[in-house]
């Protein structure tokens, strides 16, 4: 009886190691937070630790444009899609618009084109710096375009979108002070210790706003705008969310696989 029990202690020790040694596919799960009285869904990534991809076309070569159908395709790999955002701003045809690299391959070139006006007429993607949130196995990070192109880093995965949040914890000088452009928005960081947060708003926020978010709350010190208005969604089966995009669906969606 002894050597059984003692057998037991072992096995149940070696189980515990065993769980304990097994990286979770988030560090933290999706969570609602409140900044300066308006709600955001934040999700907390650890490089590394989670299965984080990006989806825009599926086996057939058309866009998957919805969440549901990315999970559908994950499912066929024997996989689950637990979690999907919204990962930069696309074409009509639900192109990226600018960089974007899947699995090592670069599907589209980036996109330096500027644009004439004012920085409050501009489209968000043009409204300099827009920047790239890159990551591979282990690491990921957010860079002003001009300064990736320069730097080039090796990536298996990378979107361009814009503009920049937060640059170095100073937010982009285009950004006013209760500005009263109010909408969704989301957005991606890159925080202390490297952590990866995703954000969406639930309520309508400017951009001022959003970015303070990220700055202030979130303590991250590099931030990229993902999309506004109908181009921002979440999808959280534990929260009950398979948000549909009013555009038609979406273009490039970060997924995370376990």
């Amino acid at each position: 009886m002894t050597y059984l029990k003692n057998g037991m202690l072992i096995a149940a020790v070696m189980l515990a190691a065993l769980i304990t040694s097994l990286p979770p596919a988030f560090a933290k799960d999706c969570e609602q937070e409140t900044f300066e009285e308006a709600r955001y869904i934040v999700c907390t990534l650890e490089p590394g630790k989670a299965d984080l991809r990006l989806f825009w076309k599926g086996v057939d070569g058309e866009p998957y444009r919805y969440f549901s159908s990315v999970a559908e395709a994950v499912g066929k790999e024997g996989r689950a899609l637990t979690f999907a955002m919204n990962a930069g701003m696309y074409r009509a045809d639900f192109s990226p618009m600018g960089l974007y690299v899947e699995a090592g391959r670069e599907l589209r070139p980036a996109n330096t084109a500027g644009g004439d006006g004012s920085a409050g007429l501009l489209p968000n993607f043009y409204k300099k710096p827009n920047g790239v949130f890159f990551f591979d196995d282990t690491r990921a990070g957010i860079l002003p375009t001009d300064q990736f192109l320069k730097r080039r880093p090796k990536v298996r995965f990378a979107t361009q979108s814009g503009p920049m949040l937060v640059i170095q914890n100073k937010l982009h000088p285009a950004f006013i002070l209760g500005s009263t452009d109010r909408t969704r928005r989301s957005g991606v960081g890159v925080c202390g210790g490297g952590t990866v947060r995703l954000a969406a708003s639930e309520d309508m926020v400017n951009f001022h706003d959003f970015a303070r978010l990220f700055r202030d709350q979130l303590k991250c010190p590099n931030a990229l705008f993902l999309d506004g208005g109908r181009g921002v969604g979440v999808y959280n089966p534990k929260m009950g969310r398979n948000d549909r995009s009013w555009h038609g669906g979406f273009g490039p969606i970060f997924g995370v696989v376990e």
